[in-house]
């Protein structure tokens, strides 16, 4: 090989390699460094303290009117006369309603006219029974008959009183369903009563909290458009706790409505169930609900410790715990899900 084209091969080597270290130099730089493990987590803690913690629910509630009836026609038949003011009031006894009885009435004055030729019989027996004209038997079925006849007449009256539909007690009367000259049956709704006067108010409770609401308790609740908090007082609960819902079903009953209700609107029911004094609280998301008991994550020198405890009353921020901490402990807020039993942790506020 010529000394010149050996010069030049050298030249041509080393500047490949020159490239090749600034091509890898480059590549490296953009390579960013593996992040490191290990270090402590960072979490936010609450300093277990005393508090006087009342327990205040909120549960949804609705308003009932005290009675409610469907009006409905006994018997089937034509209307003839219709008294059902909507939405107006009525006096308890007042007739809504009447079927048409004409045939009814007839079969009354046909019984009427039977009933008094049958005394007028009888009457006549017992004047031939003083004298011995006639044997005691014979007086004794004309008597029965008598009472036949009346018997048959009361019956008539019966139908002819199911001819007429009357309120059932005061009340104000909802929309009507039928016009006059209808033909009705004892399945068509003719009207709704409902006595306004009074209301009840249904709702539901925690099953732990049942033994509380006996008869005579008060309870506070509001409804949407009003800025007023009315009273109503517990008059009976269900007998059993509902199996799915595990709650207690209540009803109390609001003594006097002004107007200012109307059954069937939604209540929102405050109940104050009362205060625990002093007690150890801590944020109720520091809590962990466990399969069996209930957890808290407790900070010492840097490592988690996992304490179970008793919980009691809560409020919309803490929670007491009767059991499983002392005044002072430090209990994790954040990071509660990320946390093992081997991490190491930071705390980066505590309150």
């Amino acid at each position: 090989m010529r000394p010149k084209h050996s010069l030049l091969l050298a030249l041509l080597l080393a500047g490949l390699f020159m490239a090749a270290c600034k091509s890898e130099k480059k590549d490296g730089a953009a390579v960013p460094a593996p992040p490191q493990r290990g270090g402590p987590l960072s979490v936010e803690g609450f300093i277990v303290k005393t508090k006087h913690l009342a327990e205040n629910l909120a549960v949804p509630g609705t308003l009932l009117p005290f009675e409610v009836t469907e009006i409905r026609p006994e018997i089937s038949g034509r209307l003839v006369s219709l008294n059902i003011p909507e939405g107006s009031p009525v006096q308890k006894g007042a007739l809504l309603a009447k079927l048409f009885d004409e045939d009814l009435q007839a079969q009354l004055k046909k019984l009427q006219v039977q009933l008094e030729i049958a005394r007028q019989t009888l009457q006549r027996q017992q004047e031939l029974l003083k004298i011995q004209g006639i044997s005691q038997q014979e007086v004794d079925l004309s008597e029965l008959q008598v009472h036949n006849i009346q018997a048959d007449m009361e019956l008539v009256r019966v139908s002819i009183s199911k001819t007429e539909i009357r309120s059932p007690y005061s009340g104000r009367l909802g929309l009507r369903n039928v016009s006059l000259g209808a033909y009705v049956s004892p399945t068509t709704l003719l009207t709704t009563l409902r006595q306004v006067n009074q209301l009840k108010l249904d709702f539901t409770v925690p099953e732990k909290h049942g033994a509380q609401f006996t008869k005579g308790r008060k309870v506070d609740f509001t409804v949407a458009g009003s800025r007023r908090t009315f009273t109503a007082t517990v008059i009976a609960s269900e007998a059993a706790v509902e199996a799915e819902t595990r709650s207690l079903k209540v009803r109390a009953l609001v003594a006097a409505n002004d107007g200012a209700l109307l059954p069937g609107v939604f209540a929102n029911v405050l109940l104050n169930m009362g205060g625990s004094g002093q007690s150890l609280v801590v944020p109720t998301q520091a809590v962990i609900p466990q399969a069996r008991n209930k957890q808290v994550i407790v900070f010492k020198n840097g490592s988690p410790e996992f304490k179970i405890v008793e919980t009691g009353l809560r409020d919309e921020t803490y929670i007491q715990i009767s059991e499983g901490l002392q005044v002072g402990d430090t209990v994790l807020t954040t990071g509660l899900l990320a946390v093992r039993p081997e991490s190491k942790l930071v705390l980066k506020k505590v309150e």
